[in-house]
Parts: structure tokens; C-alpha cells; sequence
């Protein structure tokens, strides 16, 4: 055997003896490169093939990115983003034919190939106004209805639905429960949940399914709480560690599997990576607990201006847990200026992290809004913020920020199911990932956050093509 793999929180590592004859099969192949460059203004264009030549060891004044397919680790799920009032809304308000743009340009044939949608069950910061779906006081919920979302959302995400087709993965979060359920009587400003609401509450997700799923749209998960631990100035609702356990393992899990959904899957969490490795410790601690979890949830939101991001928590969490999937639940830059929006350093922040995250384990992507208004919004507590795409609903113009075509390296080159390989780079400025997709096609992004302009060679299996990665570029390589 040519290598000995021993690592304790990759998912599903297998040894592929055909990955040392991976020459043999790819003989006389060229890689396509796609590339995306600030300074020259070019985003996403064909920059044409590369040849891969003998190059048995290289030196160390050569920078390299190196990949070996013969080590693999966790499988994608799928990349996405959120459907949010503030998205739907948004839409709605352009003419048509910028509507259909806006759906093609994610979910097309042609588009960035997103296969996830999350979205909210009752209103979060991003609606117009702060909304349930019962009547106060109905603690027997026999006034659920979801004709709010039918106006704007469900039929964006159903448009969505019918764009992606069969890998179409939905699931939805939850940012506060009704006043009447919580301590301080108020949707907003955090508050705990009620002891005696505990189970009205975890029958209010079954209600929330049983509508969504009744209009068409297939579940695949849920998060338990938006920013469990955020006493925010909108909706949000505090759960200690403990808390979300003991809710979960009484009241939430038995409460799925009872109404036929154990197959939903279950995520702790949904907060940032400072806190995650300590939040699954304590919520998973409890094998009656954990059984009822399928993944743990994160944001970036900790030191999201900073490049020394806490991603080694997430490979210390996966380690602990490799029976559960790490899932990026939402992430975006705050504090809007429509002046910004063709700064490439929003690519730059998508690209950071959505390269690191993937290497520390990460098996779902799922960005915050896709759609954002000229105002970073509408958000009903002035918390506005950028997207990847900004409509001007006023004039009907639609713009692509540095943030579509970042996270466009990846999402419309790796697909749901492909199998991430291992992947090293020998310069500090390069971060890279690497794929391989189930029809054995390898793909590899490379990005270039320096100032600096760097000739590369992506080495593989003693092969290696020649690259060059201007300063704050990207470059995906499909071979």
C-alpha cells in the first residue's frame, strides 16, 4: 500500500487503489481553468487548458498546490443559500424578466448550481414586520397557517425547487417562538423559551412541516434555534447548551419521530465556530441526546473581518462527533454600503471561508440571504446588510457583486455528493480545496487574497501544471 491514512474525524475514508494509477487513467488529459481576476475586471471567464507535466519532487522554492486523490474525506451535501422574506420580497418588486435572471442565475442549467435553500419559520430580521403563524395565546395551535409565506416566499422557494430538480435540499430555522411562549413576552430581544411551552412548541415545527411539505416542498432538515446564544434587537431566543439537549432528547426528537420524521435532519447549534466544540460537547454528551441530531450548525459571524477565523474548532468538533455532518449555516458581510458592492474583498471573505471551512470538514454551505434590496434590505430593525446579488427596485437593476463569482468557483463546479480530497499548499497567501465529483472528474479552486502575484504548480500523483494566481484571484481548475 502506498499510504497509511490515519486520521480520526474524517467521514467515510476509504483507500482508492486505482488513485495510484491515476495517470494511467487521466493520460494526455489537459485541465479546463475558470478564473476570476479584480484588477482586470474578468469574473468567471475560460481561461483555457493546462498540460500536466513530470515533476517527481519538487523544491522548495516552488509554490505548489498539492492534491492526492487517494485520501478522501467527508462528502458534500449541497451549497445554497437562504430564501428569506427579505429575498422574496425583493424579487417580487422587479420586473419579470429580471425575476426569472435572478432564479436562472442560482438555480439554472447555466447558473451558480445551488442546490440548498434555507429559510425562516416566523419572521426573523429579514421580513418587513415581525410575524407568528397562530393566534396569541392558541396553545393548542388549531389556528396554524402559513398564508403569510404563500404571498412572497413559497412561491420563490418553489421556483427554486423546480430549477434544482431532484438534489433540491431544504430546511428551515426558527428565530424566535410566539411572545406568548417566552419569558419576557417579546419576539424580539432574546428571552427564553417557557418550561410550559416546551412541548407546544416542538409541535409547532411539526405544524410548519406538515404546511410546507402539504404545498409540495420536501423537508430535508431544521436547525433548532437561530443564534442560541445572541440577545439580539430582533427576533432571538436563548437556549443554554443544556437547554437545547434537554429539548431536543424530550420534546423535539420524539416529537418528529412520533409524526413519521425521523428521516428530518436535526442540527444543533446554529451559532458561531468560537463556542461550537464546546456547545456539541455538552448537547451531544447524552447518547439518548445525541441520537436525535444529525448535524451541528454554524455561522462565521465571531471575527468575520479577520483571516485567523476559528476554523481549527470545526475540525476539533468533527473529530469529537464524526457521526454527525458540520453544516455552514449562514454567513454575510454587515453593514451595508451600496457604494462597496463591487469591492472584491467580499469575494474575498466568501472564499476564505468557504475554502477553510470545506478543509476542516464541512459537508453544507449555505449562504444568508440571496437577494438583497438597494438598502441592504428590507429588514425591520435596520440591520442591513450586502448579498450576492443587489436589486435596485426602484430602477430595476440587478448587480453581481464579487461574492456571486467567489462562492461560483465552487458551487457551480462541485456537485452534491462529490468527495473532498486531500489538498496542501506550501504558501501561505494560496488557499485551496479539492473535489472530486462522483463521475470522477477532480476539481480544485485556488484562491490568491494577496497583493502579491504568484506562478503555482498544482502537483499531482508526480504531475504537475503550471498556474498562474494574480494577486486577489481565483481560479478553479476542472480536470
Amino acid at each position: 500500500m502506498k499510504k497509511l491514512i490515519v486520521s480520526c474525524f474524517v467521514i467515510g475514508v476509504a483507500f482508492n487503489a486505482n488513485a495510484q494509477d491515476y495517470w494511467k487513467k487521466n493520460a494526455g488529459k489537459s485541465a479546463k481553468v475558470v478564473f476570476t481576476h479584480s484588477k482586470t475586471n474578468k469574473k468567471m471567464v475560460d481561461k483555457g487548458a493546462v498540460k500536466f507535466e513530470k515533476m517527481p519532487q519538487p523544491k522548495e522554492t516552488d509554490a505548489c498546490i498539492f492534491v492526492d486523490p487517494d485520501f478522501k474525506y467527508q462528502k458534500l451535501i449541497g451549497i445554497g443559500g437562504a430564501i428569506t422574506d427579505a429575498s422574496a420580497e425583493t424579487l417580487y418588486k422587479l420586473p419579470k424578466n429580471k425575476q426569472k435572471e435572478i432564479l436562472e442565475a442560482y438555480y439554472g442549467k447555466n447558473g451558480l448550481g445551488y442546490t440548498v435553500v434555507r429559510t425562516n419559520m416566523n419572521s426573523c430580521d429579514f421580513s418587513s414586520d415581525s410575524y407568528t403563524y397562530v393566534q396569541d395565546n392558541d396553545n393548542t395551535l388549531k389556528t396554524f397557517n402559513v398564508a403569510h409565506d404563500e404571498k412572497f416566499k413559497i412561491p420563490m422557494i418553489k421556483e427554486a425547487q423546480k430549477m434544482i430538480g431532484k438534489d433540491f435540499t431544504f430546511y428551515f430555522s426558527p428565530w424566535s417562538p410566539p411572545a406568548w411562549m417566552k419569558s419576557n413576552k417579546n419576539m424580539l430581544k432574546g428571552g427564553r423559551l417557557e418550561n410550559g411551552f416546551y412541548q407546544t412548541w416542538a409541535d409547532y415545527y411539526i405544524k410548519f412541516i406538515k404546511e410546507y411539505e402539504k404545498r409540495g416542498i420536501n423537508v430535508w432538515g431544521l436547525t433548532i434555534q437561530n443564534e442560541p446564544m445572541a440577545t439580539q434587537t430582533w427576533e432571538s431566543c436563548i437556549y443554554t447548551a443544556e437547554e437545547e439537549g434537554y429539548f431536543l432528547k424530550n420534546n423535539l426528537g420524539p416529537t418528529l419521530w412520533k409524526n413519521g420524521y425521523k428521516d428530518k435532519k436535526v442540527m444543533i447549534w446554529d451559532h458561531n465556530r468560537d463556542l461550537i466544540f464546546q456547545r456539541a460537547t455538552t448537547t451531544l454528551s447524552d447518547p439518548e441526546t445525541s441520537k436525535y441530531a444529525s448535524g451541528i450548525g454554524y455561522h462565521w459571524y465571531e471575527t468575520w473581518n479577520n483571516k485567523t477565523q476559528l476554523f481549527d474548532n470545526l475540525s476539533e468538533t468533527q473529530r469529537a462527533f464524526p457521526d454527525k455532518f458540520l453544516a455552514f449555516t449562514e454567513g454575510c458581510k454587515e453593514q451595508f454600503d451600496m457604494s462597496a458592492i463591487y469591492d472584491v474583498k467580499l469575494g474575498e471573505l466568501y472564499g476564505r471561508n468557504m475554502l477553510n471551512d470545506f478543509n476542516k470538514g464541512t459537508a453544507l454551505w449555505t449562504d444568508w440571504n440571496v437577494l438583497l434590496d438597494e438598502t441592504g434590505g428590507p429588514n425591520h430593525v435596520g440591520n442591513f446588510c450586502f448579498a450576492p446579488i443587489i436589486a435596485d427596485t426602484k430602477t430595476g437593476e440587478v448587480h453581481y457583486t464579487y461574492e456571486y463569482y467567489y462562492i461560483g468557483h465552487v458551487s457551480k463546479f462541485i456537485k452534491p455528493n462529490a468527495r473532498r480530497i486531500g489538498t496542501s499548499s506550501n504558501r501561505a497567501a494560496l488557499t485551496s480545496t479539492s473535489f472530486m465529483n462522483e463521475d470522477g472528474q477532480l476539481v480544485t479552486v485556488i484562491m490568491n487574497d494577496s497583493d502579491t502575484d504568484i506562478d503555482t504548480n498544482l502537483w499531482i500523483e508526480g504531475m504537475a501544471a503550471k498556474l498562474t494566481a494574480p494577486a486577489h484571484s481565483i481560479q478553479t481548475v476542472i480536470l
